[in-house]
């Protein structure tokens, strides 16, 4: 594995998935980026192959079809991607090396219901490492105003 980890949504899912990117760099200390499904083609997409691993973020709200044509493109490219979607998407579970579906919400709800499994993600990561989770290094626990 090349130890780089690639998010993709759109609108209000890509703060999620830049959650989500931040958390796997803070806690398991691997290169991370969340990418807008739309800028996919604008470079990261020449990264993608069959080694490297790719969750995106694929729920049914206006961002859809273009999240859909992001798993199409890295599927193409012989990645085998770890897809966020929502319960019933058969397609999208259907084209997925793994996927966790998530139970249908609001629109406004569903990036901070997708960002639950992306931190258990981050965790699990870690704990594969080895490395202490509650105890992330370089990290400020506080904020200082001077």
């Amino acid at each position: 594995s090349s130890g780089i980890n690639a998010e993709y949504g759109v609108s209000t899912q890509s703060t999620g998935c830049l959650e989500g990117a931040l958390k796997v760099k803070e806690v398991s200390y691997m290169h991370s980026e969340g990418i807008l499904s739309g800028e996919l083609k604008h470079g990261p997409l020449a990264l993608v192959d069959e080694n490297m691993p790719c969750v995106l973020v694929v729920l049914k709200d206006q961002t859809y079809d273009k999240c859909h044509n992001a798993l199409q493109q890295v599927i193409a490219r012989h990645c085998r991607p770890i897809t966020i979607c929502e319960q019933g998407d058969d397609d999208v579970q259907s084209m997925s090396f793994r996927s966790i579906a998530l139970p249908p919400v609001v629109d406004c709800l569903k990036c901070i219901l997708a960002i639950i499994p992306l931190q258990l993600l981050s965790f699990h990561l870690a704990v594969l490492r080895g490395l202490d989770v509650d105890c992330p290094r370089n990290l400020a626990k506080s904020v200082t105003t001077e």
